[in-house]
């Protein structure tokens, strides 16, 4: 269990990022954490992996802080960044010297998600290209095999087979013993993946809820015209009509429209936090 309590953060006194943010992320889901550019996403994963400190509060994982960097927490806990940076090894040999510090990695696996990705495991990682370093960052991630995987948006560099492919893999690789929690702002490269939401917004959390919460709670439209309803908590025109979001009453769970979900919390975040913390 990740908990958060009463936490602040900034860089610089004059910008704030957290102010006294509380949470709890559990295991058994993939948390998509979402937020604009800039709200703090990556921050927020710095601080749980014991990369950054709090200025105030605590960050705990199972009980342990993580800015101790105690050897047995960092073994069950991986963090691929957003910009990847690679020693002049291949792929090969760079699993070869890292897995050793995780009990559970699966070498066979490596090779595995190596050959998903299309990736030449013997290929200096000097000259490979973003994309082909990311890929060979989440596959070894995966095959490390710890109970906590954060990914700092995991399909930018990819290409669209390449993030299928990605699916495919977390939806493998994932046990109700995992905690994952992948960071984005590009809402439809993983919005099949993720069954728990975390949206960030003007330093605090203001939702946090799982998808069936949601779609409990809200209900998702298209339609040519707005309807004309007290219901109706944000809507918004695009090429193809107009998307809203309204209060579910009927008691059925329909889908969720992530990409229509995080406008909201741009736009009105204040309407639609109150629809889960009253």
């Amino acid at each position: 269990m990740i908990t958060i309590q009463d936490l602040t953060f900034w860089y610089s006194k004059q910008k704030c990022i957290f102010e006294g943010i509380d949470l709890e992320i559990g295991p058994g889901h993939i948390h998509g954490l979402l937020g604009k550019n800039g709200a703090g996403k990556t921050t927020l994963l710095k601080l749980i992996s014991g990369l950054s400190f709090p200025r105030k509060g605590s960050v705990t994982v199972d009980g342990r802080i993580p800015a101790k960097r105690e050897p047995h927490l960092l073994a069950d806990m991986f963090y691929v960044p957003e910009e990847i940076s690679l020693p002049s090894l291949t792929p090969q040999n760079f699993a070869e010297i890292n897995g050793g510090f995780y009990p559970a990695y699966d070498s066979g696996q490596f090779q595995k998600f190596l050959g998903m990705f299309e990736v030449d495991a013997m290929q200096s990682c000097a000259r490979m290209s973003h994309g082909q370093k990311k890929k060979t960052m989440i596959a070894f991630a995966l095959a490390a095999n710890t109970r906590y995987l954060f990914l700092d948006e995991p399909a930018g560099g990819l290409d669209i087979p390449s993030k299928a492919v990605l699916r495919s893999m977390l939806a493998a690789s994932f046990d109700e013993a995992k905690t994952i929690i992948l960071s984005t702002h590009m809402v439809r490269d993983l919005e099949n993946m993720i069954d728990s939401v975390i949206i960030l917004e003007n330093r605090r959390i203001i939702l946090n809820q799982p998808m069936e919460e949601i779609a409990r709670r809200l209900r998702f439209d298209h339609a040519p015209f707005a309807p004309v309803s007290d219901e109706v908590i944000y809507s918004a025109k695009g090429e193809l009509g107009v998307s809203t979001i309204s209060l579910n009453h009927s008691g059925m769970q329909g889908n969720v429209d992530l990409e229509t979900l995080f406008s909201a919390c741009n736009q009105v975040p204040d309407k639609l936090s109150a629809c889960f913390y009253p």
